[in-house]
């Protein structure tokens, strides 16, 4: 199957990487990058006999050493969380993954992630308070100690159980022994320092009754009691409680209860214990009293009338039981609801003295725990928060105030409050960019939440110098943008912009769809563009819908959004017959000149409403809001463009767009053409086929054909259901769930159909369209070279300046909007117009596959070059990449700035092709002669919204004419890269210096242009895992990693490449996962990343008082090295649990650590082992000593015994 090649195929490298790739891997860089350079260089220019030298000038500065790639942070909330801890000293908080991650957070900025290497579900954690460590369970039945005191968290010790399995841990308050409870019932005891398992253990058979005849079950609960460590408190999953002495090694009490046990909580007395049970009850035990519970409450039950036992509830999960010094004890709990509340929100209950709170969570809980003022269980506990996990979100809540507020949460756990179905990165952007990103944001934030301070506040930030700005950029899919600040490894939320309030909001769900099962996204965000110098933005919705905003500081209120509605359509005719030549001259539609509906059947209606009589036709995806608009500081709308149905077949979705502020024009393009449009004067300039941009002369240009050659009815192809309710999914959002698609042509890419259905249940319709697209494309091993000579030289002809009028309706209108309906006229009319357009739903596969055939728009890219051969003047250009690998120029004619830009329109010209290349056109840029990068030129940002005075102040517009330094220019090299390979260009003489082949059996995902170490270079991600680098021009290889193999949908479509080295994608549906390919932050990488451990004294430990410590009443201390170690207890056996040293051992931490940190870690260890060599060597002076002592006796004896006598008796 082909889904299984794609991720087969991940695993193999890139077979055209260069002798220099391949010889990498021994380390001589340096020698080889002269070679590269040399052989790179006669190999493309051989092919090109004649000509021009234009890079000799060139000089490359990127070398091998410039490049290294690293992970550097993780940010967003931890994907299927599992469990959680918090040390109450150090002020940390870890959370463990169904995945085996691990999580850690502190103060804001302060987070870290780490991963076990088994990627067994985390079941629980321990934390060594205040010892800089960590514990961990996993479901494999796996322990794993981690050492916190190092920036990058490292494993220290691992003991992996053969014949148990784990079901819960107990690590008292310093102690050094771990308690491991397992499913048969045992409890087995570790040494977490040695990480060696005890020959002590407390068998089930031992601690349950000898009358019992049944399993107690798994150990659900182990603590030992507050007030006397040598009483171990054991809860067995049947009902069972045990109270265990380990002295005795015998048990003093048991406690029956009719239900399973979840939980148990101890008073901090020691005198009682709480219990959940299954069915919705909490028992109160008094210690000394085990026939029967003291208190039997359920929370949430409703309590009969004549006394009798209450309905049963849910299960409580988990209680706490907290105590405090001036007031009711706090009682903490989840679950326990009645089951009559059905659908119903999960709930976190606080009980606190007579009064009950039920807080309703927006998602099911994983785990809670309430926060203390001590970390010492026989002391009162004076909670004052708790922090709940849930499956997507980690509240904290105040217990402090009234009404019990909320903490506002610093960490950046909203990424997915809305699927992300785009993202953009952009570093080093200008200054003052975040503060007013910040500003207009720091309006949005919600009231009402706590006064306190965040309480998870250990840690220390990094103390990196790195300091460039950073923002990313994520659209979701409820149609919202969030700009994130991302400077110095860090992410905090600037901005959020709503883009669906332009529309007509349905009131038919009330509530908020849940972000799993989504059934209609029809505002969610397919592709945006921004402008950071100018603020520009520019957004694509899967409705077929573009919105360009402007940055303002200024609230309007708008009366009219200024509509503009395009119709794109792909019409040819079969026929191989060329057009009569001569130009055509656009003109604006009416009844009496030629429109595209007088080439359809006259049965087809011409109007704009959906009947039973016929297809849609002239209307958007979307309807246009009709009240007046609010739109507050911040990105304020500009101009709406919508693609409406054609003929009953739904817009296409928009696969490019680009926008440039210097020009005032945006531009669009998906598989019917491409659209320019004027957003200054709210015109359409353009609408035109993809065919139509080949010159006459192009032995590039493609044959025009219809997708399909026989047409039959849509109700042949598809199921009964009507047409054009099928064909509303197409407006559908990335994550809505697949549809079944329409009978295929080939039983192949049915059944490769129904496997991506089944392997993406949780992708989105666009996610498995993409899956279709990548797997025919390494279905074949290389594309098939163009045949010039079989091509026709058909042509559309094109006017030098085609642009179309707008058609301006009445201010008046009804609908209150600035409409222009706009028709691109049909230089060659079909007389069947339905039978040639798609009408198959976008969320068809096999609409996906087929659609292929088509040539669609890839890229854009506004620049100032040579727009032909002949021109010895830099001009505004727009370059054009199709997905069949074609590069076109389009000349731009703009007119003077100022009142004539408004006034006078701007012309459009095609030049033809540039150049082609293998595969669909990814990117492209501009450099100049002396290899330095061209960015599009830009408009400085003004207010909009201010007044004339500030306008012309601040409105300094840059000429759309090219500056007088660029006049001078004689040479450009345009960058181009495809999926299969890249060229450089020269310009203006359009000839191919440069071309490296990036690879043939994989194809490129991502590629940018970026800016590195003071040069340029090209940076591609490949769908085989490979992270790649080329120099420019000259597309050395710089960088080729195996880094991350493609076995996710989500990171091909969210992968991209930033400036100075730095890269991300989304890695899980909630998290964005930071990577750089840059050595130099590489070696910086300790410095910038924040620390954990933070040297804290340990609160003393509470006062015994005169009467306690007279008379015993205090807390009964215990030797557990007396009870657990090998001299009392014996050797464990040995098949027990095998030993596993880890990678983060004494010699790791050493060379890992750095800082302060660090230096008290190597201090510590070196005295640890100064000790135990002063402890060798006692013992061995003590030995000696005594040696000599025994010496000394008997030499005494001896001189005693034989001193009175004579030599003769001896």
């Amino acid at each position: 199957m082909l889904l299984n090649r794609l991720l087969l195929e991940s695993a193999l490298a890139t077979p055209s990487v260069t002798c220099e790739m391949k010889m990498k891997k021994f380390n001589i860089r340096k020698v080889l990058d002269g070679l590269t350079a040399a052989s790179s260089s006669f190999s493309s220019s051989s092919a090109q006999p004649g000509t021009p030298r234009e890079n000799d000038a060139v000089q490359e500065t990127l070398q091998t050493e410039h490049f290294q790639l690293c992970k550097t942070v993780r940010h967003g909330f931890p994907y299927q969380p599992s469990s959680m801890a918090f040390d109450p000293v150090q002020k940390i908080l870890a959370v463990g993954t169904q995945t085996g991650a691990l999580r850690l957070f502190g103060r804001a900025g302060v987070e870290c992630y780490c991963q076990h290497e088994s990627g067994a579900a985390v079941i629980q954690l321990q934390f060594l308070i205040n010892e800089g460590a960590l514990v961990s369970a996993l479901a494999d039945d796996s322990i794993h100690l981690w050492n916190l005191r190092q920036k990058i968290p490292a494993i220290l010790h691992s003991l992996k159980f053969n014949r148990e399995r784990i079901t819960y841990c107990h690590l008292p308050f310093q102690s050094k022994w771990l308690y491991i409870g397992t499913e048969r019932g045992n409890i087995h005891i570790v040494n977490v320092e040695s990480f060696t398992l005890s020959g002590y253990v407390i068998m089930w058979n031992k601690a349950i009754e000898l009358s019992t005849k049944t399993h107690p079950g798994p150990v659900v609960h182990i603590s030992d009691n507050p007030m006397d460590e040598g009483k171990l408190l054991i809860g067995f999953e049947c009902g069972v409680v045990v109270l265990w002495d380990l002295k005795s090694k015998k048990a003093d009490y048991r406690y029956n209860y009719d239900e399973a046990i979840h939980s148990v909580a101890w008073h901090h007395e020691g005198k009682q214990f709480v219990c959940s049970h299954s069915d919705g009850t909490l028992t109160t035990w008094n210690v000394r009293a085990p026939a029967k519970p003291a208190q039997i409450i359920t929370p949430h039950g409703k309590q009969p009338k004549d006394g009798k036992k209450p309905e049963p509830c849910k299960p409580i999960l988990k209680v706490e039981y907290k105590t405090t010094r001036a007031g009711d004890p706090f009682m903490v709990l989840s679950g326990g609801l009645s089951y009559d509340t059905v659908g119903r929100r999960a709930c976190l209950t606080v009980m606190h003295g007579k009064s009950t709170a039920v807080l309703e969570m927006d998602y099911p809980i994983v785990d809670f725990l309430t926060l203390c003022e001590t970390p010492y269980p026989n002391d009162f506990q004076e909670p004052y928060a708790v922090v709940v996990l849930l499956e997507k979100d980690l509240v904290v809540i105040d217990l402090g105030q009234i009404g019990y507020p909320i903490f506002e949460n610093p960490y950046p756990l909203a990424i997915h409050e809305s699927p992300v179905t785009c993202c953009e990165y952009f570093a080093d952007c200008p200054a003052e960019l975040i503060p007013a990103l910040y500003s207009v944001g720091s309006r949005q934030k919600r009231q009402g939440y706590s006064k306190k301070e965040w309480p998870i506040s250990g840690g220390n930030w990094g103390q990196g110098t790195q300091s460039y700005p950073e923002i990313v950029i994520t659209g979701h899919a409820d149609g919202s943008i969030k700009f994130w600040d991302a400077s110095a490894l860090m992410l905090q939320v600037l901005y959020k912009l709503k883009t669906a309030k332009v529309f007509e909001r349905a009131r038919a769900k009330e509530e908020k769809p849940s972000t799993d099962i989504v059934d209609e996204d029809p505002f969610a965000i397919q592709t945006l563009c921004w402008c950071p110098e100018s603020r520009m933005l520019c957004v694509a919705g899967v409705s077929a819908h573009v919105i360009v905003y402007r940055f303002s500081k200024q609230e309007i209120t708008t009366e009219a959004v200024q509509l503009l509605e395009v119709r794109m359509q792909c019409e040819f005719n079969d026929a191989d017959s060329p057009d009569p030549g001569g130009e055509q001259t656009p003109t604006v539609p009416n009844p009496a000149s030629s429109s595209p509906q007088e080439s359809e059947p006259p049965s087809l209606p011409t109007t704009g409403n959906n009947s039973s009589e016929g297809p849609r036709d002239n209307i958007p995806c979307l309807q246009l809001r009709s009240s007046p608009l609010k739109q507050f500081p911040g990105y304020q709308v500009e101009l709406l463009i919508q693609l409406v149905w054609v003929s009953g077949e739904p817009p296409q979705q928009i696969t490019s767009l680009a926008v440039n502020s210097s020009y005032g024009l945006v531009v669009f393009g998906n598989s019917n053409g491409l659209a320019v449009v004027d957003y200054l004067q709210k015109t359409l300039l353009l609408n035109m086929g993809t065919s139509e941009l080949y010159s006459p002369s192009d032995p590039y240009q493609r044959q025009p054909r219809s997708p399909r050659k026989a047409r039959q009815p849509s109700g042949a192809l598809c199921d009964s259901n009507d047409g054009a309710n099928a064909s509303e999914d197409r407006c559908k959002s990335p994550t809505s769930g697949s549809a079944s698609p329409c009978n295929s042509d080939d039983e192949r890419k049915q059944k490769f159909i129904e496997k991506v259905k089944f392997k993406s249940r949780r992708f989105s319709k666009t996610v498995a369209n993409d899956f279709a697209k990548m797997s025919r494309k390494i279905s074949s091993s290389s594309d098939q070279k163009p045949d010039l000579e079989k091509r026709s030289q058909r042509w559309c002809p094109l006017a030098c300046n085609r642009r179309f009028h707008s058609v301006k309706a009445d201010r008046k209108a009804t609908r209150r909007t600035l409409k222009w309906t706009v028709h691109r006229t049909q230089s060659d009319p079909c007389p069947n117009a339905k039978d040639n357009s798609f009408t198959r739903s976008r969320s068809s596969s096999v609409t996906s596959i087929d659609r292929e055939s088509r040539e669609a728009i890839s890229s854009f890219y506004f620049c100032e070059s040579f727009p032909r051969k002949s021109e010895s003047l830099v001009s505004p250009c727009l370059l054009v990449g199709t997905t069949h690998g074609s590069v076109m120029m389009v000349a731009l004619s703009l007119p003077p700035g100022g009142d004539q830009r408004l006034q006078q329109p701007v012309g459009i010209s095609s030049c033809g092709t540039l150049v082609q290349l293998k595969g669909g056109i990814l990117t492209m840029g501009l450099l100049d002669g002396a290899g330095t990068l061209l960015p599009p030129s830009y408009e400085p940002w003004y207010d909009p919204n201010a007044s004339d005075e500030e306008k012309e102040k601040s409105r300094r517009r840059r000429p759309a004419s090219p500056p007088s330094s660029q006049e001078a220019q004689d040479t450009q090299f345009a960058v181009l890269c495809s999926e299969k390979q890249a060229k450089v260009v020269a310009m203006p003489s359009q000839t191919r210096i440069y071309k490296h082949n990036i690879t043939e059996t994989s194809f490129v995902l991502r590629a940018d242009v970026v800016q590195m170490a003071g040069a340029n270079c090209i940076a591609c991600f490949c769908a085989n895992g490979h992270i790649m680098t080329l120099s420019l021009p000259s597309l050395r290889p710089l960088l080729d990693l195996n880094y991350l193999p493609l076995t996710d949908m989500r990171i091909a479509r969210t992968f991209c490449f930033s400036n100075l080295g730095q890269a991300l994608y989304l890695t899980s549906p909630t998290e964005i996962q930071r990577i750089t390919y840059s050595q130099e932050t590489c070696d910086n990488l300790q410095e910038m990343l924040s620390e954990l451990f933070t040297p804290v004294e340990t609160p003393e430990a509470p006062n015994r008082g005169f009467f306690k410590g007279l008379f015993g009443g205090g807390a009964q201390s215990l030797d557990r090295e007396d009870l657990f170690g090998e001299t009392a207890a014996g050797k464990a056996s040995r098949s027990l649990a095998q030993h596993i040293p880890g990678p983060g051992s004494m010699e790791g931490m050493k060379g890992a650590a750095s800082g302060v940190v660090g230096d008290l870690a190597r201090a510590r260890i070196a005295l640890d082992e100064r000790g135990q060599k002063l402890g060798e060597l006692e013992e061995r002076t003590a030995a000696m000593m005594a040696s000599a002592e025994s010496f000394s006796k008997h030499a005494h004896d001896m001189m005693v015994k034989y001193k009175d006598k004579k030599w003769y008796q001896l």
